[in-house]
């Protein structure tokens, strides 16, 4: 249904010039597009509402899907997820409301090397509590004097990836990174799959390489935290949990 609609709104908005001698055309040409997308929200508002969980947490096929596509088991991406996410798994504290972790380091590194813009207005998303609280309001004060820089010096979503990788994500700029974040569990997926491509990490989970991975994702402490332990355990996990499924 939704595809047919958004069919039609193209079809109505495709005429991007309209004659001067026909201006009731062209408002009726508007009041039909803007109908046709005030029903393509109604009916992303009432998918949302049967499956809220949908736009949040990602299924076994997103995860297969991705997994195919670069090449690597669903086990280990899940076993990346457990480690950066936590135990729930989770990309969101609140709807529309990713994980962020701010950093002030990193904010004062990128604020000296990027003007960036201004979000004077910025608030605190409602609803979060702990710790979540804290990082969104140190984020959103950061951003008052340069949201580029704070978004830079804040790492993203269920994959805790840093704004600042946001060209290896495929992004123009941070905001746009910062934007798909903001969208759903599964575009978070979606970047991470393209960031380890343009990062160079891809064969080392193809290798399950866990040391290579985890020093090039974590960075030099990744030892010190255990990354690369910890990942190959949560990897068992998930593999072996996927072979009983089967059995």
């Amino acid at each position: 249904m939704r595809a047919s609609l958004l069919a039609a709104a193209l079809a109505l908005a495709a005429p991007l010039q309209v004659s001067a001698q026909e201006p009731a055309g062209a408002e009726a040409r508007q009041a039909g597009l803007a109908e046709i997308v005030d029903m393509v929200g109604v009916v992303v508002d009432a998918e949302r509402q049967a499956d809220p969980d949908r736009y949040t947490r990602l299924t076994d096929d997103d995860y297969r899907q991705v997994a195919e596509e670069l090449g690597i088991e669903v086990a280990v991406i899940k076993a990346v997820v457990r480690i950066e996410a936590g135990a729930k798994l989770e990309g969101f504290w609140a709807p529309g409301v990713p994980v962020a972790n701010y950093s002030a380091s990193l904010y004062n590194r990128y604020a000296k090397k990027h003007k960036g813009r201004k979000i004077a207005d910025g608030k605190v998303p409602e609803g979060l509590k702990g710790y979540a609280l804290k990082e969104w309001t140190a984020l959103v004060n950061a951003r008052k004097k340069n949201a580029d820089a704070a978004d830079m010096g804040t790492y993203w979503g269920m994959f805790q990836i840093g704004g600042a990788h946001y060209k290896l994500c495929g992004c123009e700029s941070v905001e746009e990174m910062v934007a798909k974040m903001s969208e759903s569990e599964h575009s978070q997926l979606e970047l991470f799959a393209t960031f380890i491509k343009n990062a160079g990490m891809l064969e080392s989970l193809r290798k399950k390489d866990w040391t290579s991975f985890a020093r090039k994702y974590n960075g030099p402490s990744y030892a010190r935290r255990g990354y690369h332990t910890r990942m190959a355990k949560e990897y068992a996990k998930f593999r072996d949990a996927e072979a009983k499924a089967k059995e």
